[in-house]
């Protein structure tokens, strides 16, 4: 990735601080590369399982308790602990919270139960998955970025100076920012960009489906848009029921038509993004990434080797 200056310590921002961030930063352990009988964390030099990557997410709401489920279930993680808006009465853990077996600490907290400084001291993580809001970077930036601790944002939409923030913040860890993280919705971008360059001159159309009570324009659908080169005023919005989230390109051409489609049916998808973003932004330099960063190798180089 190209080198992104922070003239300005912008990733050092936290409501009510001012203090400096740091410039440089320790190496960060990396259990999915590192090699051995046993992977350490940095912080306390606990043994952990070869492979297993602390995790920390912050936002339980309806997609933040699916991809805690995914979380729970899956052999590559473990699940430290969980920051909520609201705070949680006796800590009760994830696990407990969802019905899920698991030995996973996983602990709940509310957003202002601790300084998420003594939380990294007690818990130590190797990632960060945002769920929450776009001002939840606020919460966890400094402390990131001085730890090495890598970030998986998916918020759907940031004002440009929390993206300048995030990219400044990948000069010391690795990030990536995805607004739809799901495996289904990326490969549709990269085959959407594809056949626009096999046919540049395809009336392209662009549809986005949601539940009745999602007000704005699709962030996934901006994305796309995005990548197309065409207007987001142009997209089509469709409000209906519990629709979890359906987007559609549809190429036309003089005698054919063809539609490329994704639909969600359920919010564990987002956690088969995360655990997929997870394997491979840790084999990644310090950088700031979308999803077709790490979906392209696989695309491209396996077609170069067909």
């Amino acid at each position: 990735m190209r080198p992104y200056s922070d003239p300005e310590g912008i990733i050092g921002q936290r409501a009510g601080k001012d203090r400096q961030t740091e410039s440089t930063f320790p190496p960060r352990h990396n259990p999915f590369i590192d090699s051995g009988d046993a992977a350490y964390s940095d912080d306390n030099n606990q043994k952990s399982e070869v492979g297993t990557l602390k995790v920390g997410l912050i936002g339980f709401g309806r997609t933040g308790k699916s991809v805690a489920s995914v979380l729970l279930n899956s052999s590559d993680t473990t699940l430290e602990w969980v920051i909520r808006g609201s705070a949680t009465p006796g800590h009760r853990s994830a696990a407990e919270c969802l019905g899920v077996d698991s030995n996973n600490p996983a602990t709940l907290f509310g957003r202002d139960e601790l300084r998420i400084d003594e939380l990294l001291e007690r818990q130590p993580v190797d990632l960060i998955i945002d769920f929450s809001s776009s001002d939840g970077i606020e919460l966890y930036a400094e402390e990131a970025g001085r730890r090495g601790i890598a970030i998986i944002s998916a918020i759907s939409h940031y004002p440009e100076e929390r993206i300048a923030q995030l990219q400044a913040l990948g000069q010391h860890t690795r990030i990536l920012w995805s607004p739809n993280i799901t495996l289904g919705i990326n490969f549709l971008i990269l085959a959407a960009k594809i056949l626009k360059q096999i046919a540049p001159d395809a009336d392209i159309e662009i549809i986005e489906e949601h539940f009745a009570s999602k007000p704005e324009t699709s962030g996934t659908a901006k994305v796309i848009a995005e990548s197309l080169d065409k207007c987001s005023d142009d997209i089509k919005s469709i409000r209906a029921g519990g629709i979890v989230g359906r987007h559609e390109i549809l190429f036309g051409f003089p005698y054919q038509t063809v539609r490329l489609s994704h639909e969600s049916i359920a919010r564990e998808a987002f956690g088969n993004g995360v655990l997929f973003a997870a394997r491979n932004l840790l084999q990644r330099e310090a950088g700031f990434y979308s999803m077709q960063d790490l979906l392209e190798p696989y695309f491209y180089d396996k077609a170069a080797s067909g």
